[in-house]
């Protein structure tokens, strides 16, 4: 099995790539922004509305501690949206630059 020379500044000029990478990045700034906002929302939170994160929920659990935990919900949902994502639109574009530039 010989592996062939790329040409890489033929894949880079390709529109199709180009979009790609620009619904990519569109998505992962998206979720990025989002995941930025909701991480400092805990400590503005803690420190601003101390009333809301002292707020008791269940026995000693308060608002601010469920608040804390949520953000690895956050993250695996993050991290879930973007495999889906990537498994249903990213991964078929990006096979099909691969065919273009095996098949030229």
């Amino acid at each position: 099995m010989s592996n062939p020379t790329i040409n890489w500044a033929a894949i880079d000029a390709n529109p199709k790539f180009q979009a790609l990478h620009r619904k990519k990045t569109f998505f992962l700034w998206g979720l990025m922004i989002f995941s930025i906002i909701y991480y400092f929302m805990l400590p503005i939170g803690a420190a601003y509305f101390q009333d809301l994160f002292k707020t008791k929920v269940w026995g000693v659990v308060n608002f601010g501690l469920l608040f804390a935990l949520s953000e690895f919900v956050v993250a695996w949902v993050i991290a879930f949206m973007y495999s889906k994502k990537a498994n249903a639109e990213f991964d078929a574009m990006a096979q099909e630059i691969i065919n273009e530039t095996q098949g030229a």
